[in-house]
């Protein structure tokens, strides 16, 4: 790849089409024949894809327009503040791919959703963290006890605030915690309205100017509660879709081996594009997109992941997430809603 001097220069739209040709030149390497458009009714060559503002070597993907290059589809972006609007977006049948993280993906496969997880987008790591106000005199998760907390329910999260609330001790009953989404949580802290919040970028990056990390997700990953970003899909969509969606994850996973082989720096064409796409600040952008770890192809396939991992992981959130009365009911198996189809043929 270029180095980060030579990848600044240039017109944006020029540097995003020098990205897909770069991207389109490796997956050619990688998978000889990709690039020629799948084969779909014409009524269906269309997809809506629902993502968030998570900082992940995706959003460069998303802004090169390589998928709609490779693809032939028309794909429409639309932007949701967290992942339970992404799963009732799915459910209007508005959307057919979504981003979402464990704890939401949990939630829909508990209420019926007819749908199938099939990329790990990241493993949240130290991607989220727990931040207490400066000056607030909260130095530990135990000092929450009577405190305010503010973090979009039922995401990621939300399940890592509960259980680290647990862990010190408390109940929910003994913080006040309010259901916000991202840009609200950043407005709320602007205003002093909350103690603390538990979330993820961009919105990590500024509460941390005037906060203290308690812990982050990684921390609670150790102590097995392991959390994720995934893709899920329509399952009736993807039947009529499958090479849409092998193409899609080669493209993603091509992606994220150009980052691995050269993380992007300050100015490149790669993290102005995911600035653009999430609202974070591009200065932030490396050390964000650092924060996350982003499983290889052959670690998606493998038992970490969709192989078996990711099921138990989904299993395990469905349960706490009854026990908090966030779902009614637990579904019989939550690997029905897992699939590495998708992955093994990208492997092929």
């Amino acid at each position: 790849m270029d180095s980060a001097g030579s990848r600044s220069k240039g017109r944006p739209g020029e540097r995003l089409a020098r990205l897909a040709a770069r991207l389109a030149a490796l997956l050619a390497s990688l998978a000889p024949g990709l690039l020629a458009p799948a084969p779909a009714r014409a009524a269906e060559r269309s997809v809506t894809v629902a993502h968030q503002d998570m900082v992940v070597p995706f959003r460069a993907l998303m802004a090169s327009g390589a998928i709609e290059k490779a693809t032939g589809y028309t794909v429409t972006w639309r932007k949701f503040g967290g992942g339970g609007d992404v799963i009732r977006a799915m459910a209007s049948g508005n959307v057919q791919i979504g981003e979402a993280g464990s704890s939401p993906i949990a939630a829909a496969a508990s209420q019926g959703l007819d749908i199938e997880l099939f990329w790990i987008l990241d493993e949240i790591a130290d991607a989220e963290q727990l931040v207490a106000r400066n000056g607030s005199g909260v130095r530990s998760v135990a000092d929450l006890r009577g405190r305010t907390v503010a973090v979009p329910y039922v995401s990621t999260s939300h399940y890592q605030l509960i259980a680290a609330l647990e862990e010190a001790g408390l109940s929910q009953k003994d913080v006040t915690i309010l259901n916000m989404r991202p840009p609200e949580i950043a407005a709320a802290w602007e205003r002093g309205d909350i103690d603390a919040t538990f979330i993820w970028d961009p919105v990590l990056a500024r509460v941390k100017k005037s906060g203290t990390v308690l812990l982050s997700a990684g921390d609670l990953a150790r102590k097995g509660k392991a959390t994720f970003d995934g893709l899920v899909v329509d399952r009736a969509w993807a039947a009529r879709n499958r090479d849409f969606l092998v193409t899609l994850v080669k493209l993603i996973a091509a992606g994220d081996a150009a980052y691995a082989a050269e993380p992007w720096s300050a100015g490149a064409p790669e993290v102005n594009a995911v600035a653009r796409i999430t609202g974070a600040d591009p200065a932030e952008v490396p050390a964000s997109l650092a924060a996350y770890r982003f499983p290889t192809l052959d670690a998606q396939a493998s038992p970490a992941w969709l192989g078996g991992g990711a099921a138990k992981a989904l299993t395990e959130t469905a349960a706490f997430l009854k026990a908090q009365g966030r779902v009614q009911a637990l579904a019989p198996d939550y690997g029905r809603f897992v699939t590495g189809d998708y992955v093994a043929a990208a492997r092929k």
